[in-house]
């Protein structure tokens, strides 16, 4: 199985650090280009950086995206407190900006998009933050891609180890994967899924979570 060479983004957030984790240690990435707007801090052989302040002012022919297999999309914001206006702006139109920079330079490579779990794919529900990420999925289905998989994870158990783990988080990693083992994942599972989904694909675009659990395998 030949490695592959991703792109990912969100590695200063919970799960983007976590999918970066997998990436490192799994022997079939050869290599990661973290793309952010701050550094991650982490070091490693197979890690390049990135850093780019606005996702949105990225030049969609920026030859330093080139040369890739798949993006993991992991990047994200709440919807609390915002309007659907800034919400759509940063998850829809970043994303999918994003998604046509690293596109135009990789025709065949393959784009993860974490999702969630619950999101409106009819993108008509009355749920503000659905309808967007719904939006998003579907016009990431249709950019042209190779693949474009959409990953809709419930609660995500850290990686050992990492350092993006909010405070009111913590005291849920122990008793909620006991209590809700069906609802629960670990980034592990969800790292491993991604890099199974570049390597040999899945029948279905929209990945909940037993079809995760299923790929990470």
């Amino acid at each position: 199985m030949n490695s592959i060479k991703v792109i990912l983004t969100g590695a200063t957030g919970m799960v983007g650090e976590g999918v970066l984790m997998e990436c490192l240690e799994n022997p079939n990435i050869s290599e990661v280009l973290s793309v952010s707007r701050k550094t991650s801090g982490k070091k490693h052989a197979k890690l390049k950086e990135y850093i780019i302040p606005d996702f949105l002012a990225m030049n969609l022919h920026d030859e330093n995206l080139k040369g890739y297999d798949a993006v993991f999309f992991c990047a994200g914001i709440s919807s609390m407190g915002m309007s659907e206006e800034e919400y759509t702006r940063i998850t829809f139109d970043t994303t999918i900006h994003f998604a046509k920079a690293a596109l135009s330079q990789n025709p065949d490579m393959v784009f993860n998009y974490v999702s969630g779990a619950y999101t409106d794919s009819t993108e008509s529900g009355k749920i503000m933050w659905a309808r967007v990420k719904g939006k998003t999925e579907n016009t990431l289905r249709k950019l042209g891609f190779s693949a474009a998989y959409n990953f809709r994870p419930g609660f995500m158990k850290p990686v050992e180890g990492q350092k993006n783990v909010k405070w009111f988080f913590k005291p849920f990693i122990l008793f909620f994967p006991a209590i809700f083992p069906s609802k629960s994942l670990t980034l592990h599972e969800v790292g491993r899924a991604m890099i199974n989904a570049v390597q040999k694909g899945y029948p279905t675009s929209t990945l909940e979570i037993k079809d995760i659990k299923n790929l990470a395998i």
